[in-house]
């Protein structure tokens, strides 16, 4: 697998503007729940990944495509950090003709990522 971008307000900016793929976009989100590939089994190690996120996903699923596991990851923002996007990056959301369930999944997907960064205290870092 290529190696994942740093987490950082460009990248999820990259995520937000769709210039970042659908792929790395998913690989970041399963890094940061604590998914590992092991290419010598061939198989996913759960072994970091939160017990309820392992036993409903013992693969890593594709964000985009699965609504279930896009609300789970949705429930899974402390509410606190639930309005990051908006409060810290300005993020004013897609105009009407922009609201498909690839872009806000993919919205989800980058304020969760938001949500880590001001959980490992990066954002503060960045003021």
């Amino acid at each position: 697998m290529d190696a994942l971008p740093a987490l950082t307000t460009d990248t999820i900016w990259a995520i937000l503007n769709d210039t970042l793929d659908d792929d790395t976009v998913n690989r970041l989100v399963w890094h940061h729940l604590g998914y590992r590939y092991d290419p010598a089994n061939d198989a996913w190690q759960t072994d970091m990944v939160e017990p309820t996120w392992a036993e409903a996903y013992p693969i890593p699923p594709h964000f985009i495509e699965s609504r279930p596991a896009t609300v789970k990851l949705t429930r899974s923002i402390p509410k606190d950090n639930k309005q990051l996007l908006k409060t810290y990056l300005g993020f004013k959301g897609y105009s009407v003709d922009q609201l498909i369930p690839r872009l806000t999944r993919r919205a989800t997907m980058a304020n969760w990522l938001l949500s880590v960064m001001q959980q490992q205290g990066l954002l503060d870092a960045m003021d």
